[in-house]
């Protein structure tokens, strides 16, 4: 199995594990007299098969994450989280770009004037080249992804 492989089928069985979180919640509780309409024993036997699971295909990933080279000086596991570096900047300076360059309609001269005391279009730029570096790095893991056996 390919290392993207395993990760969609991580992503799958995180989904079916909310999906069966999900079907519990709503067949735990029924009127007196009532069944449910799942059998909440089967359902959580179902959930333990999905962790486990779930939990075997991590401990894979994260091992050949540490396993691979990405380049001379990272493994993969280094350049997954230089991208998740790159994604938190570029988050918060996007966040902060929004609240600098909200306009706010004054009625009066008596109303408090609000001004930015950062550079919005230097942000902006930084915000660019930040998403630039991060479609880079993440188009070559993803390339990876698809060449590097699961351990």
């Amino acid at each position: 199995m390919k290392l993207a492989e395993a990760l969609i089928l991580r992503s799958d069985l995180q989904k079916r594990i909310e999906q069966l979180k999900n079907r519990l919640r709503n067949n735990v509780m029924v009127q007196e007299g009532e069944k449910p309409s799942e059998e909440p024993g089967v359902l959580l036997e179902e959930l333990d098969d999905c962790l486990l699971e779930l939990t075997d295909i991590i401990k894979r990933i994260n091992k050949t994450n540490n396993a691979t080279k990405f380049d001379k000086e990272w493994t993969l596991a280094d350049a997954l989280a230089e991208r998740d570096k790159l994604w938190e900047k570029r988050l918060v300076l996007s966040h902060i770009t929004e609240a600098a360059s909200v306009k706010q309609d004054r009625y009066s001269r008596t109303e408090i004037k609000y001004i930015s005391v950062v550079n919005v279009k230097e942000l902006q730029k930084q915000i660019d080249k930040l998403s630039k570096e991060y479609r880079e790095l993440d188009t070559k893991i993803q390339g990876l992804n698809w060449t590097i056996d699961l351990i």
